[in-house]
């Protein structure tokens, strides 16, 4: 394991190392699992983005799409426990 340096304001120090006490960390435990929590968030955002961005050029390239409100309704009432009919593709228009 390395180690790296930070320097932080006292007043965040002082924070992190009541927080840490309070969930009955260390100072050191708390900041790590800090930084892998939000290491996690940015990969899980970089990804939700890949997956729209592949998404809307797959849209763009065929052209077909479910409109907002036809998918609104078929999402509220999968949501209720009802059945609805699956949305219709359409051909965006020009």
């Amino acid at each position: 394991m390395t180690t790296t340096t930070i320097r932080m304001p006292e007043e965040l120090k002082e924070r992190v190392r009541q927080v840490a006490s309070r969930t009955g960390t260390s100072t050191h435990a708390f900041i790590l699992q800090a930084i892998e929590e939000k290491a996690e968030q940015a990969a899980l955002r970089h990804d939700f983005d890949e997956t729209a961005n592949q998404r809307y050029a797959r849209i763009l390239e065929s052209g077909e799409t479910i409109g907002w409100s036809e998918m609104r309704r078929y999402l509220e009432d999968s949501a209720k426990g009802e059945r609805p009919s699956r949305p219709t593709v359409r051909k965006m228009a020009p």
